[in-house]
């Protein structure tokens, strides 16, 4: 197979999953731009296609986790640059209290296994099934590590059900 032929087979492989690459980028990596995250799990993916494994899931899981691994980069990334401007502010009780009730921000406090599991089932709509694939697990660490984090997030957001 030629190069030309390879890169519009990728092309066409990659065309149903970059939709969902896109919404995982904007949850995981909100500083950044996910176009940038997309196009670096593509750069990845392109380089690692043979290693693309059907009997482990769908090219979308796969190119999910791919997305995962590049939004986490992206955020130490972000954190470092804002670590650096945010050093000498201190936090006001305001600033406090709006992360607190803020779903974004809550979710995002999660330890990131939860937080990838809320954005990836939530946010981008995968299965139980299909999350699992993305963070190479059982469907029932899935269901449990959203448990927990809803747990998490009831405190945090306080729970309506009072």
């Amino acid at each position: 197979m030629t190069v030309m032929a390879a890169e519009v087979g990728f092309t066409e492989w990659v065309r149903p999953s970059l939709l969902p690459m896109t919404r995982l980028a904007q949850r995981l990596a909100p500083h950044a731009d996910p176009e940038d995250v997309v196009q670096e799990a593509l750069v990845r993916a392109w380089q690692k296609w043979d290693q693309f494994d059907p009997e482990r899931g769908t090219p979308t899981t796969w190119l999910l986790a791919i997305v995962a691994d590049r939004a986490r980069a992206a955020r130490r990334s972000a954190a470092r640059r804002l670590h650096l401007v945010t050093d000498s502010v201190p936090e006001t009780a305001a600033d406090a209290a709006q992360r607190d009730v803020d779903l974004d921000r809550a979710v995002d406090a999660l330890p990131e296994r939860q937080a990838l599991a809320v954005h990836l089932h939530y946010f981008v709509g995968m299965t139980v099934t299909e999350t699992a694939q993305v963070m190479d697990c059982s469907p029932g660490t899935v269901k449990s590590t959203l448990f927990d984090a809803r747990a998490r997030l009831r405190i945090v957001l306080g729970d309506d059900d009072d």
